[in-house]
């Protein structure tokens, strides 16, 4: 009777630990694929928003101030007239070569069985650094924007969508994708924060 109940035993030791340690190793709703995914749109935003932006440059004959309005001269409105359009290429261009790096990142992760929570609270911090970056070069550039729309008469900053309005088509479209991205890397932030949560659970 003892050497029948002693390899009944031994297994059931030894089938019990596998399970446990998968099921503990296993990382809450796929969280690769869908972190990847997410990732990859949003570097496709900020490439978008980006490469918009540099193609924004348009040339318009214009009155110059102190002569007869027959007088024209041909001058050209681009990105790099506004320190806060420079600011939001640089912010823009950073992060999506951080998205393909994080995605690329995610993706090699991907292939292990467990995710450290080292790397999951990494992602958290830095999308959440991203956030700012791309939300104050978004509020920036909208504010330049809506005053070359706008103007303001209390200043006497005159509007120039009237004038260059392709230019002013472009900027709008980037600012657009800017916020996408913005909001993109919010989501980011809450997913890896929620990621982490469940896996130290």
């Amino acid at each position: 009777m003892e050497s029948t109940d002693k390899p009944a035993a031994v297994a059931a030791t030894t089938t019990t630990p596998p399970s446990t340690t998968v099921a503990a190793s296993k990382c809450p709703f796929n969280y690769s694929a869908v972190d990847v995914g997410l990732r990859v749109v949003l570097f496709a935003a900020a490439v978008i928003a980006v490469v918009v932006m540099a193609t924004s440059k348009q040339t318009e004959m214009v009155p110059v101030p102190g002569l007869p309005t027959s007088v024209r001269v041909p001058y050209s409105a681009e990105f790099t007239d506004s320190p806060a359009f420079v600011y939001f290429m640089a912010a823009l261009s950073t992060t999506g070569l951080y998205s393909i790096i994080t995605a690329l990142a995610s993706t090699l992760l991907g292939r292990k069985p467990s995710y450290t929570n080292t790397i999951l609270l990494a992602f958290a911090l830095m999308d959440v650094v991203f956030v700012g970056i791309v939300a104050s070069a978004t509020g920036a550039a909208g504010a330049v924007a809506y005053i070359g729309l706008r103007g303001n008469s209390h200043v006497r900053w005159d509007k120039i969508c009237n004038v260059y309005d392709e230019f002013c088509r472009h900027v709008g479209t980037a600012i657009a994708f800017s916020l996408f991205a913005a909001i993109l890397l919010v989501f980011l932030t809450m997913f890896s924060t929620f990621a982490l949560y469940k896996k130290i659970r």
